[in-house]
């Protein structure tokens, strides 16, 4: 037999919504029928209706106490039910715990429903590459930091003095360079007392190199290239024996006098007061024979000189680039522009480099003079006329320390490889530029070599060659002139005041400053010159000796008597 389900009486309300105030039951129905302990609530469209389960409760309340008996099923506390608070508060849940907190906070509410899977993979990838970016980070730090107890101490080893401080040497004077940048002075044109060597043509194809079809960097090995000093020099010697100026120095280490304010290495000049003379030279082996990379970055560099990527290793291979560069781009056919003399330095019969001397005067004062020798590697034709140029290479060692890929960046944005160099290498090429302006060349080609491999350090390629002219450069790296010979002007004032003897002038390896110091007259002799050795135990010259330049430094007397041999 079927059961039959019984609705039961239901009132029917003529005046509204819901049950009617009054309820008749009629007598016939059992009342235990009913449903019992069912609250309810009149309530109207606008009133705020209760619920059975609340999924979406959250208590990120941080001031209200943790209540166990908070869960979605919990309404003890909610005014829909008013009078279940007894009742219900003996009900537990096994898992009472709330749901998660949202990412953005309580407000949106948004965030707690379930993403989509793609966009949760694209999250977590995210977050893994952050994670490996900072590791990468954390082990590079600890790599440089690793045999050091702090950055002083790793400071000092990358940042030494260029020449060792005897305690008997007196210093005199140290001239922050903050004084430097408020310096100005204008010199009038100069004029050119000489020109010695030749020059060869510069090949224009050069300026059409790309990364695209880059070109192989030669080497030179049969060509002599000479970083003579001021006093070493035969021309330089005869023009102080002819009164033509009062004080002589290089384009080289004018330039890092003229420039010193943007220097971070020590670097360090002897100067020589001899009579009213003065002469700025530089010692056998020092660093100005070299190019700085990476001076004025702010990553370090490897301390140990093994490292092929440390400043001394960069340095050598620095200067070995630009050897080999200022050769390659020639047209080496035999074709040459000669001068008044010969190169002064080089031998009868000797293959020398691309080079031209220019010995140049300007006038600082009503009776003081300055010679320098000026150096430029080629020259080029242009609407007939001749135009002299200077070749020099920027090198890339490797991406990690510049942050800019060569290959990559310099046919789209060259202007943002150049502007990284700047800021890592601001002091290479404001020396450059000023030995550019010094010697009047019309144009300064920079070369962009990179090497083959980043642990490659001895076979490289070039990428391209760009023209500036230094004047329109010099503005563009905010390098003044007037700046420049201000503080020339200062040195050489400070050193025309001083006594006759000899001085060295060094670069605070630390500090921006420099420090003047009176040294003894024998100060940087060779020793095995004066004690000579057995044969089988001598040393071998360096390279400029094996050249025949005379490279050993001569006291003030023997100068003397060897200019008067001359005249």
């Amino acid at each position: 037999m079927v059961g039959v389900f019984e609705v039961g009486a239901v009132p029917f309300n003529e005046e509204g919504w819901g049950p009617p105030d009054s309820i008749c039951i009629p007598s016939t129905a059992s009342t235990a029928n009913l449903p019992l302990n069912v609250p309810f609530a009149p309530f109207s469209r606008s009133d705020k209706l209760g619920r059975i389960a609340d999924w979406t409760r959250t208590f990120n309340n941080p001031s209200r106490a943790k209540n166990p008996s908070d869960a979605v099923f919990d309404f003890t506390n909610d005014d829909s039910f008013p009078a279940s608070a007894d009742d219900d508060s003996s009900f537990r849940l096994v898992d009472g715990k709330p749901p998660p907190r949202p990412k953005f906070g309580p407000k949106w509410r948004f965030q707690q429903q379930r993403q989509l899977p793609q966009r949760r993979d694209e999250e977590v990838e995210a977050k893994k590459r952050e994670a490996e970016k900072e590791r990468a980070r954390r082990d590079r730090l600890y790599n440089l930091n690793r045999n050091n107890a702090n950055s002083s101490r790793r400071e000092a080893a990358v940042f030494k003095s260029s020449v060792d401080i005897q305690p008997e040497w007196n210093m005199l004077d140290q001239i922050p360079f903050s004084t430097f940048s408020k310096l100005s002075f204008s010199v009038p044109e100069p004029e050119d007392l000489l020109l010695c060597g030749a020059l060869e043509y510069y090949d224009r194809s050069y300026d059409r190199i790309t990364p695209k079809n880059e070109r192989r960097l030669e080497r030179f090995k049969n060509r002599n290239f000479f970083k003579v000093t001021t006093t070493d020099d035969p021309v330089i010697r005869r023009l102080a024996n002819e009164d033509k100026a009062t004080v002589f120095a290089t384009d080289t280490i004018l330039s890092t006098i003229m420039c010193a304010p943007r220097s971070v290495y020590s670097w360090d000049i002897v100067v020589q007061r001899v009579g009213n003379k003065l002469f700025f030279d530089k010692r056998d082996g020092s660093q100005l024979d070299l190019l700085s990379v990476h001076e004025t970055s702010q990553e370090p560099l490897p301390e140990s000189k093994d490292d092929i990527n440390s400043a001394h290793s960069l340095s050598v291979e620095a200067a070995y680039i630009n050897q080999n560069f200022s050769q390659q781009v020639l047209i080496r056919d035999g074709s040459k522009v000669t001068f008044d003399e010969p190169n002064p330095f080089a031998n009868e019969g000797e293959e020398v480099a691309s080079v031209a001397y220019r010995y140049r005067r300007w006038k600082l004062d009503n009776d003081m003079y300055l010679v320098t020798r000026c150096e430029v590697q080629s020259v080029v034709d242009v609407n007939k006329q001749r135009s002299f140029l200077t070749l020099n290479a920027l090198n890339e060692f490797d991406p990690k320390y510049s942050g800019v890929e060569w290959r990559q960046k310099l046919e789209t944005q060259r202007g943002a490889v150049l502007a990284t160099e700047l800021k890592n290498n601001a002091n290479k090429l404001a020396k450059w530029t000023a030995q550019a302006l010094l010697a009047s060349a019309d144009m300064m080609k920079l070369g962009y070599v990179s090497r083959v491999h980043p642990r490659d350090h001895f076979n490289h390629v070039i990428l391209a060659v760009v023209g500036y002219k230094p004047r329109e450069f010099a503005a563009q790296i905010n390098l003044n002139t007037s700046n420049m010979w201000g503080i020339v002007k200062s040195i050489v004032d400070l050193c025309m005041k001083l006594k006759e003897g000899k001085y060295v002038l060094v670069k605070d390896p630390s500090k921006p400053q420099v420090r003047i110091y009176e040294v003894p007259a024998d100060a940087f002799e060779n020793d095995y010159v004066e004690e000579p050795l057995p044969e089988d135990e001598q040393v071998q010259p360096p390279t400029e000796d094996a050249n025949g330049v005379e490279s050993n430094a001569i006291t003030n007397d023997v100068e003397d008597k060897e200019i008067g041999a001359q005249a």
